[in-house]
């Protein structure tokens, strides 16, 4: 299943993606898509559901993040090889964690606001691990069965304000609107390994990272066995797996999102987001 959440920011419907490609009211079956449906048996009870006997929904309405319940968003830092090499970083040995608010959400095609002072906004294309139930201490072998699904997430970084300011990454990561999650949540059983999955970006138009997921250091099930040893997961809390490279911070010269720009990131068989840049008012 492709899971959505449509309408006014603060207002969504949950709806789902059919086969072809048609939105799809599911208010008449849930009020929303938060941790009952994420859960195994919730997901199994939208699963029974026939999509031809869902209400078509006319026009393009906004897409917003598709499921509620999120209580943190966990990063995963130079999780790709050839993007630890372009930032001068050594590989990692361990997983390096950070988290970013959960007031930096953000949906879809809504816009990335820069923050006050802002010099060095980045772009970061990952794909993101959706908890479906709680999970602590979990084995590597089961660490897949805890999911709840699959979305593409845009790691915003003010790298300023991430490397230059003291302390931890979260002063770079965790701005208003540095964290958009969608379009939609695809359900465990559309993706047949996590590790195949082709990851890109677009800054107006031109093609900025090109990676795959099989190139990370530490793969999916691994980062929610070594996360769930530090701290318990909840339903509808989000790993963000790394970004391969490409980033504006490791290119010669450096180059930064500015008001008006247009990024694009997408991941295979996940769908793409779309956000305008915009100064901070």
């Amino acid at each position: 299943m492709k899971l959505v959440r449509f309408g006014p920011k603060g207002r969504e419907k949950p709806g789902l993606i059919d086969a072809q490609g048609q939105l799809r009211d599911l208010s008449a079956h849930c009020s929303d898509i938060g941790w009952d449906e994420l859960s195994p048996a919730g997901r199994r009870r939208l699963a029974r559901i026939d999509p031809a006997t869902l209400p078509r929904v006319a026009g393009k309405p906004r897409l917003g993040v598709p499921f509620t319940g999120i209580s943190k968003i966990v990063g995963i830092g130079l999780n790709y090889r050839d993007h630890a090499r372009e930032t001068g970083a050594e590989i990692p040995k361990e997983p390096v964690i950070f988290l970013k608010a959960t007031t930096a959400i953000n949906g879809p095609y809504d816009p990335i606001v820069l923050p006050r002072a802002s010099t060095h906004t980045d772009w970061e294309a990952e794909l993101g691990l959706v908890i479906g139930k709680t999970c602590r201490y979990v084995d590597e072998k089961t660490a897949l069965s805890y999911l709840a699904g699959y979305v593409v997430c845009h790691d915003v970084s003010e790298r300023d304000f991430q490397k230059n300011r003291g302390g931890t990454w979260d002063k770079g990561k965790g701005c208003d609107t540095f964290a958009p999650i969608g379009p939609w949540l695809v359900t465990p059983d559309e993706v047949s390994d996590p590790q195949t999955l082709r990851v890109w970006s677009k800054v107006n138009g031109q093609l900025r990272q090109e990676g795959h997921t099989s190139d990370m250091i530490f793969p999916c099930a691994y980062l929610i066995h070594y996360v769930s040893h530090f701290m318990t997961l909840l339903p509808g809390d989000v790993i963000l797996t790394g970004t391969p490279a490409g980033v504006g911070m490791g290119m010669r010269p450096p180059q930064f999102l500015r008001p008006g720009d247009v990024v694009e990131i997408g991941v295979e068989g996940l769908g793409a987001q779309r956000q305008r840049v915009r100064a901070a008012r």
